[in-house]
């Protein structure tokens, strides 16, 4: 018997060249926004990375719409202090527009949701906040991703860093969806090697860990099988050639993908190591996901086989090597040669590189956080405090 909800983004518009719609989805055609403007001026928060080639295509979009607007600059990934920040470049704003990776959505969901609701942020914040509800709807939101990755675009949280605490924690609600999921390939044909590799890699472990979840259901089987398709055949093509428009096509789906997965599925113990790690090392959450992405394969597989090897996740394992691989007879291990391979080949640091020791003292606040980690919960199976050991040390 099945028992399931799922929620995705209000609409999701998916296509090289669809960016050239987006004046008219903020006239309303898709938004039906009767909850915008009431007595004033609408105006726009756009919420952006650094650089973007997209940038000024968006900025040319609204001038020709005569639609007000404010910048909001996010640099890396975003602190609770930079969302304070937007909250009060948002303040005289009616619709945001996120523009960036995936942090720079998540900053935009995150101000979206904090413009309407009272209080601070650590009134709703998971873990090292109130974990409070949100009360009233987010301004309304207009996701658009620049990367191909984390799937932020139709996810119900925000991923925040909290210097202060030395971990990433979520700000989290089913009301944070954006309205709009505008999905463009082509706004990634010119992203480096080094994001390219990252953030795809964030994308394959996103569908990996909801197919083994313990929340899996037919949805998002059927969503992570076509995902992993996708990121099998595309990801080494796009980090090789980033003018591949095929396989940068097949990354956005993957990410897209992905996204929807994690948020009707959950995670596992690779996100369970990537928070808390995010706010030790400062270290990119991609590359975090990636590295740790092969010896999670390999520890939750093992206890599996040893304590419960009628678990239905390792035959989950073996299909996935079935999918990454191309073999039919393909087993779950070899998934792990071939996650770790491609980790690999798409030169992704380790831990070592930002810093961390096999002596260092953090290690173990680094696996007790993973086990109190939100995400974790997920995971197929109960990993114990030496087996997330072994996991952290190889990644080291």
């Amino acid at each position: 018997m099945f028992s399931f909800e799922f929620a995705t983004a209000g609409r999701i518009i998916f296509g090289a060249g669809k960016l050239n719609e987006l004046g008219k989805q903020i006239e309303g055609a898709a938004l039906s926004v009767e909850d915008v403007s009431k007595g004033r001026a609408k105006r726009l928060l756009l919420v952006r990375g650094r650089s973007s080639d997209a940038i000024p295509r968006v900025r040319q979009i609204l001038s020709a719409l005569g639609t007000p607007f404010t910048e909001f600059e996010v640099h890396g990934e975003p602190t609770i202090n930079v969302v304070r920040e937007g909250v009060e470049a948002a303040r005289d704003c009616d619709m945001l527009i996120g523009l960036g990776g995936g942090s720079v959505l998540d900053a935009g969901k995150a101000i979206a949701a904090l413009a309407t609701n009272p209080g601070d942020v650590f009134d709703y914040l998971e873990v090292i906040g109130k974990g409070q509800p949100l009360v009233n709807a987010p301004l309304p939101y207009i996701a658009i991703p620049t990367t191909a990755g984390t799937g932020a675009e139709v996810t119900r949280n925000a991923v925040l860093e909290a210097p202060e605490q030395n971990v990433k924690v979520s700000l989290r609600s089913p009301l944070m969806l954006p309205r709009l999921a505008l999905v463009d390939p082509e706004l990634t044909y010119s992203l480096p090697p080094e994001i390219t590799a990252s953030s795809g890699l964030d994308a394959l472990t996103q569908l990996i860990e909801p197919f083994v979840s313990v929340r899996a259901n037919p949805l998002t089987d059927t969503i992570c099988r076509e995902g992993m398709q996708h990121a099998a055949r595309s990801l080494r093509r796009a980090y090789k050639n980033g003018a591949d428009k095929e396989a940068r096509e097949g990354m956005s789906l993957a990410s897209l993908f992905g996204g929807m997965a994690l948020a009707n599925a959950a995670l596992g113990a690779a996100h369970g190591f990537a928070g808390p790690l995010g706010g030790m090392l400062h270290a990119p959450h991609g590359t975090l996901c990636a590295r740790f992405l092969p010896p999670v394969m390999d520890a939750n597989i093992r206890a599996m086989q040893l304590r419960q090897p009628e678990h239905p996740a390792l035959a989950r394992y073996a299909e996935i090597a079935q999918i990454l691989t191309g073999d039919k007879d393909a087993t779950a291990l070899d998934g792990v040669v071939w996650t770790s391979e491609l980790v690999n080949a798409l030169k992704i640091p380790r831990l070592s590189e930002y810093g961390m020791r096999p002596e260092d003292f953090a290690l173990r606040e680094a696996v007790q956080k993973t086990q109190r980690a939100n995400s974790f919960k997920g995971n197929p199976i109960a990993l114990d405090e030496k087996e997330l050991t072994a996991i952290l040390e190889q990644a080291l």
